[in-house]
């Protein structure tokens, strides 16, 4: 987009890649993040879009549920199909990250209106002085929408205060929490497990979080049980080959019995082969 378009704007009239999000019509200007919240952002958006009960995630995606809307958190879990346009549903979580010259104002116009398109949770990452994350939930019952603030035309964007918009609003959420380093954070029916903190901006705590997911996703409950698996094949291939040399048949039912046991069981069946040279 060559030159901001005239106000009141709708979505339609903005393009993936320009520097604007949208409220109640009014051009709100997106700058670049920094190095810190880029860092964090990576890291914390492979997180979330690991979790085992995870469809989809996204960084930056533009949410316009309504004409006069478009907001782009930096990181929305929820159903995002891959097809380009704006998602034209709130994702039932949200993440922003907040680091110096956050545009406080700004940032809490934003959280109530993603609440009120629907989203549950925004998660605001706090960067600057005690890393923290403060947790905005939807209030019961709240509408899904406040109503709209009237924007007058004008021959260039003229910025409505966000604070006096705010006030126009009514509250859409329950009073935040804040979590600290050594907390963790749930977000039931969108995430299966508890998010620590510091997998938000951390990355060593961000990589060990991301392979709990992925070999959840694989079965397996974390790294621990894929090397007790490992320790199982290992003894049943040891046992296979006692009875190889020794000429003992392997049945499907003795073989079933191999699946079945533990490390445990399988140890002592070995020694048994070796000392009695004989299927137990």
């Amino acid at each position: 987009m060559s030159a901001p378009p005239r106000s009141p704007v709708t979505a339609d009239q903005l393009r993936p890649g320009d520097p604007y999000e949208l409220s109640e019509g009014r051009l709100v200007e997106c700058l670049p993040t920094g190095r810190r919240g880029g860092r964090s952002n990576l890291v914390g958006g492979e997180v979330l879009d690991t979790d085992p009960a995870v469809e989809a995630a996204g960084v930056d995606v533009g949410v316009s549920p309504r004409p006069e809307m478009l907001r782009a958190p930096d990181i929305v879990v929820g159903n995002i199909p891959d097809e380009p346009g704006w998602a034209t549903e709130a994702p039932p979580l949200a993440v922003e990250y907040a680091d110096t010259g956050q545009d406080e104002a700004e940032l809490q116009l934003k959280i109530e209106e993603l609440l009120a398109a629907g989203t549950r949770w925004v998660w605001v990452v706090r960067l600057q002085g005690t890393r923290r994350v403060e947790v905005h939930e939807a209030a019961p019952g709240a509408p899904r929408r406040p109503e709209p603030v009237p924007v007058a035309p004008a021959a260039h964007p003229q910025p409505l205060a966000p604070r006096a918009a705010a006030r126009n609003r009514s509250p859409q959420r329950q009073p935040a929490r804040v979590a600290y380093a050594g907390e963790t954070l749930e977000a039931p029916g969108v995430l299966r497990n508890a998010v620590p903190v510091e997998a938000l901006y951390d990355r060593s705590a961000a990589h060990e979080a991301t392979l709990r997911n992925l070999l959840q996703r694989k079965g397996y409950d974390g790294l621990d049980a894929v090397l007790d698996e490992g320790r199982k094949q290992g003894l049943r291939a040891a046992v296979r080959d006692v009875c190889e040399l020794l000429g003992i048949a392997i049945s499907p039912e003795r073989e079933a019995a191999l699946e079945a046991m533990d490390e445990a069981a399988l140890g002592v069946l070995r020694e048994h082969l070796k000392r009695d040279r004989r299927w137990p």
